[in-house]
This record gives structure tokens, C-alpha cells and sequence, in this order.
């Protein structure tokens, strides 16, 4: 019987493309999304590149009595990717009782929900704000945690503050922490990709929904950074290697090849690039011509991150492999797709 994977956010970006992943290496998924920046859709999308439609519950996480129902309904889980959480750091800002309720809580039931039927591994979803603006880069897993910058980046920190604390109180408890950095790109049949609903938070699906005359201009936040060229630097990895990587922590864990209890890994490409730089690359591979202004920074970017993967190479195996050019064509492929669908 093949083993169950629970995708919390299965139909959002990331959760999306690790839901095709795990299949793809014979995993029985099954997804709770509460819809909330997604779609039924992605199902669809997930069925026509897999050949499977993974079973679907529709609710919130941060209800506890539903929560509790799911698992006495799904008895056979053996393992979890919580991807389910918001995720915009501007967002936060504004609003950060949203982001403390919806990040912490959601997290706190899934973990009682563990110990309680005898579920032993979870994969979270971390980020490099974890780091805040770190003091060396590029940056490692062993790099002091500095204040947040941001709400979202605060629950990150706290959220594996609670299950550090978790595997002490739950000895079965088993915890790989991916530290993502910024996943780009789409899945290149162009059948599933980042779909923000709104106004997009995030860089690319700005660049591609200008691209096409959805938006009148992309907003550059600062150009007056302490970077080459004044624009913030990010790693910016593709979605598939990043969701690659949660099924070797899955399977790392279900082999019991985990050295600890609690793992921590940064999943990026080892490389900083600029958001100009972005901007340019798509230009050069797409051939459309961005309108973007510069405005003023946005409260809670930091200024420059990109990560030492090393540590994820070496002990994880895993390694980022697709090319910027190629994440950014994917991009807008599945943009030109999603817009010619409606």
C-alpha cells in the first residue's frame, strides 16, 4: 500500500507542485486547503500532469474541530508538508493578528493532532526570513537568528520555536525545517504555477501580469539599497527543484536516514540576484518590454539574502538545477496560459 502524505496548502504554489512531486515518486496525497489563495482548479491541473486527482478537504486549520475530524476520517497519514500559512511580509504588516492566528494556531493543531494518532514526521515550511538581514552571506544554517522583520518572518521563527519544543515533549516526533528562499517559476507543462488572487505580493507574477496588460506597471521597491544597483537581492529558486526537495525530506525521514530529531535546511540556489536583474533576464528571454517604476521601499524587506546550500547538497543530496532563464520562461508560459484558459 503506498504510504500517505498529508499536503496542508496543497493547492497553493509551492503545495501544488510538491503534491505533483510526490506522486510522481508513488506517494498517496492528500490535500487541505482552505481555498483562501487558490483554486479547485489546481486539482485539475495536478490530475492532468500526474494521471492522479489526490483526495481534497476543504477547511481551515486553524479550526480545531474540523481539524480533529479530518484525522479520525484520514487514519493512515504517516507523514505531513505544512505548507498552509499566509505568506505576504507587506500584508503582515498591515495585518499581523491575521498572520499570528493563521500561523500559529493552524501549526499548534496539527502538532496535537500528531501525537494524538501516532504521526511521527513533519516537513515545515520555513523562509530565509528567519535570518532577518543577516551579517554574513551567503547565509547558513548556522547563522544567528536576528530579530524579524516582519510578522510573517516572527511566526516563521516561532513556529519552529514550537516544534523544537514539540520533539522534546513527543520523542517520536520527527522535524525537517525547509528555509526557502524565493521560489519562482511554474511547472513546465504550464498547467499549474502561482496564482495569486489580488494584487500579486510577490515579484514575478507582478512581472509576468504587467507583461501581459493585466497590470499598467510593476512597482520596484528602492533603488537606493546598498546592492549593485540598488534594488533588494534575493535567491530566486524554481518551484519544482524547491518542491524536489520536500519529498527527499519526506523520504529522509521515512527511512529514518534523519541524524536528529529536528533538521534545518536551506533550500535556495546559492546565488543573489537583483531585482533588476530579474527584470532584465525576462526581457531577454520573453522579449517583452517591462513598464516598471521605482517607488519607495516596502516596510519589512530586507536588503540583500541568498543562501549557503551546502548543508542541503551534501547531507539532503538535493541540488537546485533549472536555470533562471528557464524558471522565468515557465513564468510566463503558464501567465500567457492561465489568461488564454479565461
Amino acid at each position: 500500500m503506498k504510504k500517505q502524505v498529508l499536503v496542508t496548502g496543497g493547492t497553493g504554489y509551492i503545495g501544488s507542485h510538491t503534491a505533483v512531486e510526490l506522486i510522481n515518486e508513488g506517494f498517496d496525497v492528500v490535500i487541505v486547503d482552505n481555498l483562501s489563495n487558490s483554486s479547485l482548479d489546481v486539482l485539475d491541473g495536478i490530475e492532468k500532469i500526474t494521471g492522479v486527482k489526490p483526495d481534497f478537504e476543504q477547511f481551515d486549520l486553524t479550526d480545531k474541530l474540523k481539524t480533529d475530524a479530518f484525522f479520525k476520517k484520514y487514519n493512515r497519514i504517516e507523514a505531513i508538508i505544512h505548507f498552509a500559512a499566509s505568506k505576504a511580509v507587506g500584508e503582515s504588516v498591515e495585518k499581523p493578528t491575521l498572520y499570528y492566528r493563521n500561523n500559529l494556531v493552524s501549526l499548534l493543531n496539527l502538532i496535537d493532532n500528531m501525537a494524538a494518532n501516532g504521526i511521527k514526521h513533519i516537513v515545515f515550511s520555513s523562509s530565509c526570513t528567519v535570518y532577518g538581514q543577516p551579517e554574513i552571506l551567503p547565509v547558513t544554517e548556522d547563522a544567528p537568528i536576528q530579530k524579524a522583520m516582519s510578522p510573517y518572518g516572527n511566526t516563521k521563527q516561532i513556529c519552529e520555536e514550537i516544534l523544537q519544543d514539540s520533539i522534546v515533549a513527543n520523542k517520536a516526533l520527527n522535524v525537517i525545517a525547509l528555509r526557502y528562499f524565493n521560489p519562482i517559476g511554474a511547472h513546465p507543462t504550464a498547467l499549474i504555477g502561482e496564482l495569486p488572487l489580488g494584487v500579486p505580493a510577490n515579484l514575478v507574477p507582478f512581472i509576468t501580469q504587467t507583461a501581459i496588460g493585466l497590470r499598467k506597471e510593476l512597482s520596484v521597491f528602492g533603488n537606493d539599497y546598498n546592492t549593485p544597483d540598488g534594488s533588494c537581492i534575493r535567491d530566486y529558486i524554481n518551484v519544482v527543484d524547491l518542491a524536489q526537495a520536500h519529498v527527499v525530506a519526506i523520504n529522509r525521514m521515512i527511512k529514518g536516514l534523519n541524524q536528529d530529531a529536528f533538521e534545518v535546511f536551506n533550500i535556495g540556489t546559492g546565488n543573489g540576484i537583483s531585482v533588476f536583474e530579474i527584470i532584465n533576464t525576462f526581457e531577454k528571454v520573453t522579449g517583452v518590454k517591462l513598464n516598471y517604476k521605482v517607488v519607495g521601499r516596502r516596510a519589512g524587506d530586507i536588503e540583500k539574502v541568498w543562501a549557503d546550500t551546502s548543508k542541503a547538497n551534501n547531507v539532503l543530496g538535493w541540488k537546485a538545477t533549472r536555470t533562471l532563464d528557464e524558471t522565468l520562461v515557465s513564468a510566463w508560459k503558464w501567465e500567457q496560459y492561465i489568461r488564454n484558459k479565461k
